[in-house]
């Protein structure tokens, strides 16, 4: 029997947190820290796109081949995936503002210092400024997702996309830049060393605005931080939680590597066809990560997931199987907007206790980064067997279990509100004036 239509909104809005006291709302200021974490997401996808663009000058100049690239590659991936499990217990013991600076410190250094690696053609001190780099965003990652669940709990409806998206808008001023500065020759340790140095200014700025030190702190009457932290392992809610980020993060990941290239060789066309399949990708995501926060402020987060779970699973059908390229591309737009809240719905949903929220969060960005870095080179030898496209039909099975699994994101009942914690002017911003929102 299907329920009544007001009955089916108040399902919609209890799956929607709960408005935060006005209180906490204006203790915590979450206006100006609101947008310190879109700054902070912001100057992720900035920094590593600067890099990442910057690929084929780097393999130039180390002389690397194919192969050789990839295992160097892999010195970030391995960076990324020691650090992430412990980073919980960093934002707990150094607070989220403190987590990002000294993580940022960390990885825009190494990640300077590869520049230099570059410039003297030594790839065995490449990659260990890769391995830095690696460490230095697995940790900032975590932090800003922490401070950004904790900013959405205080605003009381849901803002995580749009902070996704900031990164994503990151990730296109980075490569524009980047193009910029190939096509007039600028060698990778000069563009990195200036784009990164304003990177870090920047942030420096932005985490002063973040909420007062103290809101990731453990309670007195939480037991030890270790255990706790690594007792999310156990924790059957949040195993599933990164169950869909992991399904999420190989949509996303599986189309950044390779859907330029199904394009190119599915339909045998040109490289300018690819590069365009790849920015119907990113521009579809971008998208929806805008305007995720009303869908889910109408349907819920459990709605709003499964809607976008469907349009992937669709969209990758749709790409893997039919013969005409233009329907082809209208899956790659389904794709895009279908992988787009799988991550920051999954952040939010980790992070609802509060209390709990350091040790959850890491267990979920660990799954999630380590489905995102090793899940497309996987694909890759798959795609030597059978052609990309066809390979990249094995991402609706994750994108299927993700879809069945929707449900696991829906907001805990009992989760409590984040502690008012006085704001000292040394360490936080002042209060913001009654009824602020972003």
């Amino acid at each position: 029997m299907s329920a009544a239509p007001g009955d089916a909104r108040a399902d919609a809005r209890a799956d929607v947190p709960a408005r935060t006291p006005r209180l906490l709302r204006a203790t915590g200021a979450p206006g100006p820290a609101s947008a310190a974490v879109f700054a902070v997401f912001f100057l992720s996808g900035f920094a590593f796109s600067g890099w990442a663009s910057r690929l084929p000058a780097v393999r130039d100049s180390l002389g690397l081949e194919p192969d050789e690239m990839g295992l160097l590659l892999l010195a970030l991936a391995a960076g990324s995936v020691i650090a992430l499990p412990l980073s919980g217990l960093v934002v707990e013991r150094l607070g989220a503002r403190r987590t990002v600076v000294a993580a940022g410190t960390l990885g825009l250094a190494g990640l300077t210092l590869a520049g230099v690696a570059v410039a003297l053609h030594n790839v065995w001190l490449t990659a260990p400024c890769l391995f830095l780099w690696g460490v230095g965003t697995a940790v900032w990652d975590a932090a800003m997702n922490l401070e950004g669940a904790a900013v959405e709990q205080r605003l009381g409806r849901a803002v995580m996309p749009r902070y996704h998206a900031g990164f994503s808008f990151g990730t296109m001023a980075g490569a524009a830049i980047a193009a910029g500065a190939a096509a007039l020759h600028v060698p990778v340790v000069i563009h990195l060393a200036v784009v990164l140095g304003l990177a870090y200014l920047a942030l420096l700025v932005a985490t002063r605005h973040f909420l007062p030190e103290g809101t990731h702190a453990r309670h007195e009457d939480e037991p030890a931080s270790a255990a706790r932290s690594f007792g999310a392992w156990r924790e059957r809610r949040t195993l599933l939680i990164g169950v869909v980020v992991l399904a999420a993060a190989l949509a996303e990941g599986s189309a950044n590597d390779w859907v330029s290239l199904a394009v190119v060789d599915g339909f045998e066309t040109g490289d300018a066809v690819g590069a365009f399949g790849f920015a119907v990708f990113v521009t579809a995501m971008t998208g929806m990560r805008l305007l995720g926060t009303r869908l889910i402020d109408r349907f819920g987060r459990v709605g709003a997931l499964r809607i976008t779970a469907t349009l992937a699973f669709g969209g990758l059908l749709v790409f893997g199987l039919v013969p005409s390229l233009p329907v082809a591309l209208v899956g790659v737009l389904a794709w895009g907007a279908g992988a787009a809240l799988g991550f920051p719905v999954g952040m939010s949903a980790a992070a609802d206790d509060p209390r709990r929220a350091p040790g959850r969060v890491a267990v979920v960005s660990t799954l999630g980064y380590t489905a995102f870095l090793a899940g497309p080179p996987l694909l890759g030898l798959l795609a030597d067997h059978v052609g990309y496209r066809s390979a990249l039909l094995a991402i609706t099975v994750p994108a299927a279990v993700g879809l069945l699994l929707a449900g696991v994101v829906r907001p805990l009942p009992t989760a409590e509100p984040a502690p008012v914690v006085p704001v000292d002017p040394g360490t936080g911003p002042a209060p913001a004036p009654d009824g602020v929102a972003d």
